[in-house]
């Protein structure tokens, strides 16, 4: 970011009291577009887990190049699916009440398409379906971390016990085998290389590691996810085959296998893609906390300030103060609860009551810590857009 971007930010935001959160939609779009053509001509479904703002979802979807909704939650597909007709849980559930809802209601049912992994998921969902009386549409979750040494070691997030092309092909049998369930869609989602930046600051060691276990990590999920789908095939025709993440784009869009991508974190352009080489997003995200103790003439204390992101706990979770220029968190206290000391050569400038700008390690986390975006073009702003916070939805 430039200091007349801030400069307008300010202008727009002057009479807001913080703690705030601010939308750059000049951003924003920027880095849709940006993501629409890495995509390279692939359907993009809008993860809305990194949105978590019903606005900015309509928004992007009427863009070209965005197709369908990847929830998190299926109480939020169903609140969701009041308006959006293509919704697929990314996360399998284990909630029988929302199930039965889902099976009870045939528009709801042909809009939303569960994630299942296990026959215990499957076991629920067609008890559901049974119930309720209408069919479910079901996606498999293939696991697309890499496992070398014949999986003794394990290089990705831990989701889905499916990672073979046969196991994928089971469980694909197995949902045949259910009344009420109809296989749709295989999903993967490879986080070792959507979500771990190749150029991250520090050892080069072991910036040279993570480019190593990327490639290694691409060559053998191609292959994989191919024979994977060839064998789901074998069972049931499918309507999709979701992959990928904001930092894959490129590379999962050039898999044959692969019909249409997932990412939204990119849009916001959380600090976790700072650490990028083939691409470079424009900061969208924002959040504003206040001045109010000067401890000793180099330091400044904002009120507020601990909006951690999730993950295992580090340095690297935690928010980044970054107008004005030349402040830092201190390694004792870091973003605190109620308070958050700042240094640096800029922290000297401070008066009670000045603002500090931060952006946020991830990207739809923010939006549970307030209930409105303020949407900023230039430097006036032109919505105040809720987020599901604001609409009552805490959904996870």
């Amino acid at each position: 970011m430039y200091a007349a971007d801030f400069t307008a930010l300010e202008r727009a935001t002057r009479h807001l009291r913080p703690p705030f959160a601010v939308l750059d939609l000049q951003a924003l779009q920027h880095n849709a577009e940006s993501m629409r053509r890495r995509a390279g001509g692939k359907p993009i479904r809008l993860a809305s887990k990194s949105v978590r703002c019903r606005e900015i979802i309509r928004h992007v979807l009427a863009m070209p190049g965005y197709q369908g909704i990847l929830a998190f939650t299926l109480p939020e597909a169903l609140w969701l699916a009041e308006e959006f007709d293509d919704i697929l849980v990314g996360y399998p559930t284990a909630d029988d009440d929302a199930l039965r809802r889902l099976a009870a209601h045939r528009q709801l049912a042909d809009r939303i398409t569960l994630m299942a992994d296990c026959p215990a998921h499957l076991d629920r969902t067609a008890a559901a379906a049974a119930a309720g009386g209408h069919p479910l549409r079901i996606c498999l979750d293939l696991d697309a971390s890499l496992k070398p040494l014949r999986g003794r070691l394990h290089f990705g997030t831990h989701r889905s016990p499916l990672h073979s092309p046969d196991q994928v092909r089971d469980l694909a049998r197995a949902v045949a085998g259910r009344p009420g369930l109809r296989l749709v869609g295989v999903m993967s989602y490879e986080a070792q290389i959507a979500g771990v930046g190749d150029n991250a600051p520090g050892s080069p060691l072991r910036r040279a590691a993570v480019r190593a276990l990327q490639s290694a990590s691409r060559t053998e999920l191609r292959r994989r996810r191919a024979a994977a789908i060839r064998a789901v095939r074998e069972v049931a025709p499918l309507e999709f085959v979701n992959g990928g993440g904001t930092g894959s784009l490129e590379t999962t869009a050039s898999e044959s296998a692969v019909s249409e991508l997932g990412a939204g974190s990119g849009l916001f352009a959380p600090t976790l893609f700072d650490t990028y080489r083939t691409f470079r997003p424009r900061p969208a995200a924002f959040f504003v906390q206040s001045v109010v103790r000067r401890p000793a003439p180099e330091r400044a204390t904002v009120l507020g300030g601990g909006w951690t992101a999730s993950g295992a706990a580090g340095p690297d979770r935690l928010p980044t103060p970054v107008w004005p220029a030349g402040l830092r968190l201190t390694r004792l206290e870091g973003a605190g609860e109620v308070q958050t000391p700042l240094t640096g050569p800029g922290a000297a400038h401070l008066a009670i009551g000045d603002r500090v700008w931060f952006r946020h390690t991830k990207a739809g986390e923010l939006c549970e810590r307030v209930n409105e975006l303020h949407l900023v073009d230039g430097d006036r702003i032109t919505a105040a857009l809720p987020t599901y916070r604001g609409e009552g939805q805490a959904l996870l």
